[in-house]
């Protein structure tokens, strides 16, 4: 099933709250993020589907717009029908959810697909995003003091880290190139 078979199915499901996101290399779709948890169900649960298996989701910021879209990379996974065959893709689909930029929340869907646990962290942590009813949110990669979200395009690298100078503060103070950006 194509993308926009997929986006037809959806629109007809949940209405306005979907729309086709046609982007060329990876197609998809555009989910609000209030009802995101019920048309995630739909994709996993519905035997049309069957996108079973959460591959990533990751965070652009959409800077200066005041946006963070969040993609979520699924795919439907088919058992083999030959024994000892290995798994094979059903399709593929994005479903992009945007939020805001400062204070962007979305709920979680750590209960629709288990992966989302460490990848909802990820983009809690690198690009400040909340979950609701996430089970466990905090820093993954960042120490817990950290201030700020290093993957926002305005994020301002620190000089030190608790009396430590950082690779770029120390290739500066040695002549070196540092860190561009």
């Amino acid at each position: 099933m194509t993308a926009a078979e997929v986006a037809e199915l959806l629109i007809a499901r949940f209405g306005s709250a979907v729309e086709p996101a046609p982007v060329e290399i990876h197609p998809g779709v555009r989910v609000a993020a209030p009802v995101w948890p019920a048309v995630a169900r739909f994709l996993r649960d519905d035997p049309r589907l069957n996108f079973n298996l959460l591959r990533c989701i990751s965070g652009l910021d959409l800077h200066p717009e005041p946006q963070i879209e969040l993609v979520y990379d699924l795919l439907a996974m088919r058992a083999p029908e030959a024994p000892g065959a290995l798994w094979s893709s059903g399709g593929e689909l994005a479903v992009r959810v945007t939020v805001a930029r400062h204070g962007g929340r979305v709920p979680s869907v750590c209960d629709v697909w288990p992966a989302a646990e460490w990848h909802e962290r990820e983009a809690y942590d690198l690009l400040g995003v909340s979950f609701d009813g996430h089970p466990d949110l905090r820093r993954i990669l960042c120490p817990d003091d950290w201030v700020g979200h290093p993957l926002r395009k305005d994020y301002e690298f620190p000089k030190e880290y608790q009396g430590i100078p950082s690779a770029a503060a120390a290739a500066e103070g040695a002549g070196g190139c540092g860190v561009s950006r």
